[in-house]
């Protein structure tokens, strides 16, 4: 009998893996921090799991669990289906990043470099990407030049950020009069 050996590493990072976001928006890497997300203060994000726009209207609480306070985080949170998932040809949309933030405190304690933008997926479902890197010092990370044709390897590889150390994404699509609740 075969047995299959998984670390929680490689099994954290499976969802990713599936829905695309490793290899659409970063390379393979291992997880190393625990980051939690939470729009409206009690609606967690998980992998691939699908929210409504209207309960994504207002910025999320990003907690970092883990490093010191002597450890700085930037957070990159994108759209790589803009402006729909069929032809992406803007991809990626940069919706929010906040440089800075210490280890165990959240977003709030950090820079925002640009300014949360509502996810307002129009066509399609699209997929939204928060990705934490640690930085390698404070005040190092110089902002993009546009919100459009983001590229958070690129992004990543300006500013000597190296590969992720956390990521989490959700779905969403455009919320008829039907569905709000």
């Amino acid at each position: 009998m075969f047995t299959r050996k998984t670390s929680s590493s490689s099994s954290s990072s499976e969802p990713l893996v599936v829905g695309r976001v490793i290899g659409d928006v970063v390379d393979p890497f291992v997880m190393a921090i625990k980051m939690l997300v939470a729009y409206n203060n009690n609606k967690q994000i998980f992998n691939g799991h699908e929210l409504l726009p209207s309960q994504i209207t207002s910025k999320p609480r990003v907690e970092v669990h883990g490093g010191d306070l002597r450890t700085f985080y930037t957070l990159v949170m994108t759209d790589p289906d803009f402006p729909g998932p069929s032809d992406p040809y803007l991809r990626e949309h940069l919706h929010w990043v906040v440089t800075d933030i210490p280890g165990t405190t959240d977003a709030t304690f950090g820079k925002e470099m640009v300014k949360y933008e509502i996810p307002m997926p129009n066509i399609g479902i699209h997929r939204f990407v928060f990705v934490l890197f640690k930085q390698r010092s404070r005040q190092s990370v110089r902002p993009p030049s546009s919100r459009d044709h983001f590229n958070t390897r690129r992004f990543a590889a300006d500013n000597d950020l190296g590969l992720p150390v956390a990521a989490v994404f959700f779905n969403a699509q455009r919320e008829t009069a039907s569905r709000r609740r």
